[in-house]
């Protein structure tokens, strides 16, 4: 079929608005009468408040509240903005006693100014109870180990032992696959805690409406998440809570947190006035969200052809001080990569997720795949290495086809069991010769090309993804017919720039062959759209524009039934929408949209013409990527530098290229930073050192090397016009790909991320011994 409007590069649809400037974010509307809201956090790892005195504070002059845990609801919950029944414990308050790290909330002011806010927290006298500290997550799983809460929080696999959560899945048996093996190859790899750094920090307004409803304005990826939590912890009823959610400047998955709603809605629950709280940059490293830290551990076992006779994947997960998320991260770090390999008969995977008096990880691009790959991708070259075959070769053998399902669909999924899952498109042999080609793999490969100090190695790594939760993530959308053949489109789905509102307007566009610019999108208000998960597990195009397809076909069906009657024909299954018309091939026949709008809304059998429509799907269809890089070492000073990097990817049918490619090369230079330089730096009470773009180092223009997308389509029959996701999966590869391609170049392989010039040189050392 002819495609009309997808697989076209239009213009965002935000585009103008975000380039002149308009007030599109949250924190670009000031309310009059507005109380700011500033946080006093701890300064110790692990402590009890015995005593805290707010009077001086709340006797400031402008000062309107001062909020500690003695006058702030007590009802644990999870900071998760994920679908309930949660499957993270409920193991925060909005404020709490026991303090579990450095930047843990103590108290909070809300006053008539920042400034005030400011001067006030200076004033407010905290007496702790000091306890021991643990940051280690071997060490907080030992007996006699600091219990970090205590009370024995909902959904917390074993308390005691400061363990959120236990997986455990097998497939086959494992021992008897390795003891089959002709070669058995086992790597362990560490990643580290890891910032988002969207542009925009954590940002909220609340005020209250002409109703005495209470509007939130948020800077969140989850609004219908946010209202169901706030009224949780409020105890309110979710219809006292409107959410809005305005253009969002980057999240990347810290913005699928509660932690500024709940206590701006408070504020304005108690004084009747308008409530911001916004973090500064410092206040985003340390207490909004970061990556999970892992200690993965992969043990393969493969024939002599290659073959993988066994896998076995142990991770343990640092959740750090609350458990947001550890159990869904730690599931998909096995869920969204040993399946790419199932011709393995024998597969295992276990996950420990460990409280320590750390910052609290959560939701970050890549949930825990990102972490799974580091480690498998750089074990399957060692297994090939010992076989004596080549990279691209040995997964080629293994990889998942069309056709085929794994074990390990089914047995996990995010937090609970999996479904049975069949590959229905993929072009993995494809994308790896495509990727081979465009860097030049074979003809660079092992050859080690010097320059001086500086050597050049090639690396690859092959990875999946998936598109939504299956039978779990819901998205909805409704949408009427307007007079001049315009379309408005109130869908749930929340576009955090990655450009969902454009797509939504193709996929409309597509369905009822009308130009974009006619379709009008109005996304995520939780008054007025209809009820969406959110953004996150790759599920915008999929699952949102899956509803939006839904919901477009019951529409083009209403305009097909009216443009029938309108002709005087018997049926109008032929018929064609194009260019805002409505064609009868038969008869020759057209009439617009705009034309049918007037009818039924002011001629003929008068009704609005308007649907509904929603979408859950039954699976989750993964992409797939091959990444490729070049890589120059200089042995001299440790540095690691990428020249150029390739990414051949599949994600079904590719709505819009550019928006795509963005996302692709996006995805990349994020990963980068993640393999190179980004890292936490910790003091030994665990402060976190860096808390700033000038010691927190991401990489900026200068830094990232020529990125070549490859789009290969597929066509995913679950998917809208055959969509599949793309925004997560290509953060995976720059971890394992850089990490093959640097033991490539000098033949070292590293144990841990970020691969720092100091951790090159002490391995080029050992080497020499």
């Amino acid at each position: 079929m002819e495609k009309q409007v997808i697989g076209k590069n239009i213009e965002k649809i935000d585009a103008l608005a975000l380039a002149t400037g308009q007030p599109v974010f949250t924190d670009d509307i000031k309310l009059p009468n507005t109380l700011h809201i500033k946080f006093l956090y701890s300064p110790h790892a692990n402590a009890i408040i015995e005593d805290i005195d707010t009077s001086e504070a709340e006797k400031l002059p402008g000062v309107q509240m001062v909020l500690t845990y003695k006058n702030t609801p007590e009802v644990y919950h999870t900071t998760a903005g994920q679908g309930w029944p949660e499957p993270s414990p409920y193991d925060t308050c909005m404020f709490n006693k026991h303090v579990r790290f450095v930047g843990d909330r103590v108290a909070a002011v809300a006053a008539d100014s920042e400034e005030i806010a400011s001067e006030a927290l200076k004033l407010i006298k905290v007496k702790y109870n000091i306890l021991p500290h643990v940051f280690d997550p071997e060490e907080a799983i030992k007996e006699g180990a600091p219990i970090l809460h205590e009370e024995n929080p909902k959904g917390v696999y074993d308390y005691k032992r400061n363990l959120v959560a236990h997986i455990e899945v097998k497939a086959g048996d494992v021992e008897k696959g390795f003891k089959d093996a002709d070669v058995v190859v086992e790597h362990t790899f560490e990643t580290q805690f890891a910032q988002h750094c969207p542009i925009e920090t954590h940002a909220t307004i609340s005020y209250l409406d002409e109703n005495g409803r209470i509007v939130i304005r948020s800077s969140t990826q989850v609004p219908f998440h946010v209202r169901r939590i706030v009224a949780q912890v409020l105890g309110i009823p979710v219809s006292q809570i409107r959410v809005i959610k305005p253009r969002i400047g980057g999240g990347f998955g810290s913005k699928q947190e509660i932690i500024l709603e709940e206590v701006c809605a408070f504020v304005t629950m108690k004084t009747g006035r308008p409530a911001r709280a916004v973090y500064t940059r410092e206040e985003e490293f340390i207490s909004s969200r970061t990556r999970h830290p892992m200690k993965i551990t992969v043990k393969i076992g493969a024939k002599k052809d290659g073959r993988f006779t066994a896998i076995r994947m142990y991770a343990l997960s640092n959740t750090g001080a609350y458990g947001t998320h550890g159990l869904t991260v730690a599931s998909n770090t096995g869920s969204k990569t040993l399946p790419l390999y199932n011709k393995a008969p024998n597969v295992e995977f276990i996950a420990d997720v460990v409280y320590t008096n750390l910052p609290v990880p959560g939701a970050y691009r890549g949930y825990g795949a990102t972490q799974g790959y580091a480690c498998l991708e750089q074990a399957v070259d060692m297994v090939a290495e010992k076989l004596g075959l080549d990279p691209i070769a040995i997964r080629k053998i293994n990889h998942i086809r069309k056709g085929e399902t794994s074990p390990i669909f089914e047995a996990l999924g995010e937090g609970r069991e999996g479904v049975v899952q069949y590959i229905e498109s993929e072009a993995i042999d494809k994308l790896l010769e495509l990727g081979a080609k465009e860097i030049g793999f074979y003809e660079k490969w092992g050859k080690k090309i010097r320059n001086g100090s500086k050597v050049r190695g090639v690396g690859m790594s092959l990875h999946m993804q998936g598109s939504g939760i299956p039978k779990i993530d819901m998205g909805s959308a409704t949408m009427k017919l307007n007079e001049d053949g315009s379309i408005n489109v109130l869908y749930g789905g929340t576009d955090i720039g990655t450009g969902l509102d454009t797509v939504v307007a193709q996929i409309v566009g597509e369905v009822l062959g009308i130009d974009p610019k006619k379709v009008i999108v109005y996304p995520s208000d939780t008054d007025i759209t209809p009820f969406d998960k959110g953004a996150y597990a790759s599920s915008g195009t999929y699952i949102s524009g899956g509803a939006v397809y839904n919901t477009a076909l019951k529409l083009r069906d209403q305009i097909l039934e009216v443009a029938k009657e309108m002709f005087g024909e018997q049926d109008s299954k032929d018929y064609i929408l194009k260019d805002g018309f409505v064609i009868s091939p038969r008869s020759g026949r057209r009439v617009s949209l705009s034309e049918i709008a007037y009818d039924t809304l002011y001629v003929k059998k008068q009704r609005q013409i308007m649907a509904v429509g929603s979408f859950v799907s039954e699976s989750s269809p993964p992409p797939f990527a091959a990444h490729f890089v070049e890589v120059e070492v200089d042995e001299e000073t440790g540095v690691v530098t990428p020249i150029k990097y390739v990414a051949a990817v599949d994600c079904g049918i590719v709505i819009n290229p550019e928006l795509t490619k963005g996302q692709i090369i996006g995805a990349i230079a994020n990963g980068i930073g993640y393999a190179l330089t980004e890292e936490y730096k910790f003091g030994e009470n665990g402060k976190v050192l860096n808390p700033n773009f000038m010691e927190y180092r991401i990489p900026s223009s200068r830094d990232i090397p020529e990125i070549v997308p490859i789009l290969v389509e597929t066509y995913e029959p679950t998917g809208p016009l055959g969509a599949k996701s793309v925004s997560e999966i290509n953060i995976n590869g720059p971890i394992p790909a850089i990490g093959n391609a640097i033991y490539d170049a000098v033949g070292i392989r590293l144990n841990s991320s970020p691969y720092t010039p100091e951790k090159v040189l002490k391995a080029l050392k050992e080497k020499k011994k």
